[in-house]
């Protein structure tokens, strides 16, 4: 897939209406010279949508967003939030939770490029729905092309429910008149509800793989596997065995994948997209022009060369023992809480951070990275692996009330994995298969999460959904900040503030409570 991102990304933003709450003189654009109606007339300028639509992930996992540069990472939102990661700067408002406003310009900028995401994907995929006969010749690839454009939207949708939670609006629309601006705010788990939806179709019009040229787009194990993890979210919160039930009934339907033999190829630049990944941000892909690189612009400028991955705050950026963060910030480093969570001689703990007595810096993504000389990472962030899945259909299989043998077999599989990284290794041990306390498999189940996953972004979407259905009690202590003092958790924080930017153009949205 790294190959085909060579695309006039220009062409596809003159005829795309970003999707962003508007006054009415903002519509009084020049007509641009490329309609869109006349534009999506054959599968080469589909081609070039798609992946227009793949490349607004880049201001997830990049170090800019949208709208140009602006010494930012919308990772923190998601990264830096949970129990797993600190920073080496005291009150940093994604750690702490302290001084979180609706006017903060990271919460603003991951709202805007959710929903630029999400109108792309929206803009393809009516498009491609209404394609004329005769424009995809391509056996399947119609089908093929709709259901990334489904699954690309579901994820817009989680990482949103994610963040925003129920205050966040649905988009579904190709935006094409003024009445449909402006939309309200969702309700309960309504974005989640989305998710769910497109993924069970993009699930039957996926591919089962791609071309080598095209390694890296989404297929029918990609669907499934965040289907299953958008079904397993919502029961977390709502308690609703049948979806426990169905997110297993997906998982099972995953074929042809296994966990890799060694833990870090997952984050090694030379093994992307091996048979343990379901979904990985295609970093170092060529987006446009010359081919040079700057970190700091955002998927839409004019000339931003490769699409990055941003690992700076992580630390040993350049050579040993110098490190440098071209955003500022700070550099995170594991809490004592994942620390400590590993046990003596589990080689996970030496691949996901480096500990060197008098302090310590991660280094999952790093150890294995490669950058270009403007530090411009190439290595792909991983989205949704395997192991993340095992773990996932452990919890279901605990939580829907299935068999308490097959949930640790479940956990033993990745804990197995970890253990034959080292020769003869016998660490971490396997879980006893004959327990059946489950209060005792579901912590155990947190807890494998917590060092197997830790620093990939998914340990705040866990404490959050945790949190909101009862499982644990989030406070300040809970996180166990090396700073825990300057904890300024509240409740309200399970929901981001929808920003003031969005509040004074959307009447129809509903405020966050709190802020």
């Amino acid at each position: 897939m790294k190959k085909l991102l060579l695309y006039n990304l220009g062409i596809f933003l003159s005829i795309s209406l970003l999707y962003i709450s508007c006054n009415k003189k903002d519509m009084d654009l020049t007509a641009p010279l490329i309609s869109e109606a006349s534009f999506f007339t054959t599968e080469a300028e589909f081609r070039m949508g798609i992946i227009g639509a793949y490349a607004s992930l880049t201001d997830y996992f990049s170090s800019a967003s949208v709208g140009g540069a602006n010494n930012s990472t919308q990772t923190k939102l998601f990264v830096l939030t949970g129990d797993d990661l600190t920073n080496d700067q005291p009150g940093n408002t994604f750690e702490y939770f302290s001084g979180l406003t609706p006017g903060n310009g990271d919460v603003s900028n991951f709202f805007r490029s959710s929903y630029v995401f999400l109108n792309r994907v929206n803009k393809v995929l009516v498009n491609i729905r209404t394609a004329p006969s005769g424009v995809f010749v391509t056996p399947n690839l119609k089908n093929n092309n709709e259901g990334e454009m489904l699954f690309l939207r579901a994820y817009g949708h989680y990482m949103l429910w994610n963040i925003f939670g129920k205050y966040a609006p649905i988009d579904t629309l190709n935006v094409s008149s003024l009445d449909q601006l402006n939309p309200p705010s969702s309700t309960n788990t309504q974005l989640l509800d989305i998710a769910i939806g497109d993924l069970t179709l993009a699930a039957s019009l996926l591919p089962a793989s791609w071309v080598d040229a095209d390694k890296g787009r989404v297929t029918a194990n990609s669907a499934y596997g965040l289907l299953g993890k958008c079904l397993v979210f919502r029961a977390s919160v709502l308690k609703k065995n049948e979806d426990y039930q169905a997110a297993i009934a997906a998982f099972n339907k995953i074929v042809g994948v296994s966990l890799v033999n060694n833990y870090e190829d997952n984050f090694n630049f030379e093994t992307e997209n091996n048979s343990e990944s379901l979904f990985e941000f295609q970093a170092g892909a060529p987006l446009r022009g010359s081919g040079s690189t700057n970190i700091l612009l955002a998927n839409d400028a004019a000339d931003i060369g490769v699409a990055s991955a941003f690992y700076g705050s992580f630390g040993w950026w350049d050579t040993p023992n110098s490190w440098t963060n071209f955003i500022g910030g700070g550099f995170w480093a594991p809490t004592e809480k994942l620390k400590n969570a590993f046990e003596s001689g589990d080689p996970r703990r030496a691949a996901t951070f480096k500990d060197l007595g008098w302090s310590q810096w991660m280094d999952k993504y790093v150890r294995k990275n490669k950058i270009d000389a403007t530090g411009a990472s190439v290595n792909n962030n991983r989205i949704l692996r395997y192991a993340d899945v095992l773990l996932l259909q452990a919890e279901a299989t605990i939580q829907s009330g299935g068999s308490t043998s097959e949930a640790v077999m479940l956990i033993n599989k990745v804990r197995e994995r970890a253990r034959k990284m080292v020769a003869g290794g016998t660490l971490p041990a396997a879980l006893d298969e004959s327990t059946t306390n489950r209060t005792t498999i579901m912590q155990w189940v947190m807890d494998e999460r917590l060092r197997e996953l830790a620093a990939e972004g998914q340990r705040w979407f866990d404490l959050r959904r945790w949190s909101m259905g009862g499982t644990i009690t989030l406070n300040n202590a809970f996180f166990s900040s090396t700073n825990v003092a300057e904890m300024k958790f509240e409740a309200k924080h399970l929901y981001f503030p929808i920003p003031y930017s969005e509040l004074d153009k959307n009447k129809n949205i509903t405020p966050t409570p709190g802020y």
